[in-house]
């Protein structure tokens, strides 16, 4: 089965430039085994076949490989240290700040980060890159429809400025989608950003090997400006930040030195 799995891992790499490789081989081999049990296909080969045929099928692949659990405001005291401390530094340097979310899942990280800022600025003059590898998760993102328990973080006058109920949903405003760029984006492949004040990117590096890891630490590092800071997640912490010539500065955050 082992050479099945490295077969059908090429496959995937041509057809959704996903390679599976970079990801941790236990963990994402048991997800894909039990998705293609669930699925009732007996091999990879068959079950790779039917991907090619059913895009209902092939957008259930790729979203349950790129694991989307958000939520916003996620570990709020880090939030905390974000507007008290880290936004501060940034927007001395920098007055109109470019901002990246990259791994923004269904948007709840890229529409936080634009109502945090609004503590510092007007709304016109906010502008965030959110990125994502999953189609799915952005469309979802740009709808901004989010259930109740997903707001539990937030700052209460952040809700009644910035939403507007949908039946037992809540819907996030037009003025704060209109801040934010969502953008189909590979970490392991595609050009990044450049010139960046601030990159978020929490809660996926966890899935990848050390060596991919590593290659987009590097990444990061030459994405950021002088000074720019990399934010983390909580299970991510950077081991030994100076070979990626980043600074620690706040627990899960990183300065470009």
């Amino acid at each position: 089965m082992q050479n099945e799995y490295e077969i059908f891992k090429e496959k995937v790499l041509k057809l959704t430039k996903i390679d599976l490789s970079s990801y941790k081989e236990r963990q994402m081999k048991r997800r894909i085994d039990s998705l293609i049990k669930r699925n009732n296909y007996d091999n990879y080969d068959n079950y790779y076949k039917a991907l090619t045929q059913n895009s209902k099928l092939y957008d259930e692949f790729i979203n349950y490989l790129t694991i989307n659990v958000s939520e916003f405001y996620r570990n709020p005291s880090q939030w905390e240290i974000l507007a008290n401390d880290i936004m501060p530094m940034i927007i001395k340097n920098n007055k109109k700040p470019k901002i990246w979310s990259a791994a923004c899942s269904t948007g709840e990280e890229p529409y936080s980060l634009v109502m945090l800022m609004t503590k510092f600025m007007d709304l016109s003059n906010i502008n965030i890159i959110a990125s994502d590898i999953d189609d799915g998760a952005i469309e979802k993102a740009k709808k901004g429809i989010y259930v109740e328990k997903s707001l539990a973080n937030l700052p209460p006058n952040f809700i009644s400025s910035f939403f507007e109920k949908a039946g037992d949903n809540y819907k996030i405003k037009d003025i704060v989608k209109k801040c934010v760029d969502f953008k189909h984006h590979n970490l392991l492949n595609d050009h990044y950003p450049e010139n960046c004040d601030l990159i978020i990117c929490r809660n996926v590096m966890i899935y990848f090997t050390e060596e991919a890891k590593s290659l987009m630490y590097s990444k990061f590092r030459d994405s950021l400006c002088n000074h720019g800071v990399l934010f983390v997640g909580s299970t991510e912490q950077i081991i030994l930040p100076q070979r990626y010539k980043l600074e620690p500065h706040r627990t899960f955050f990183y300065k470009k030195g």
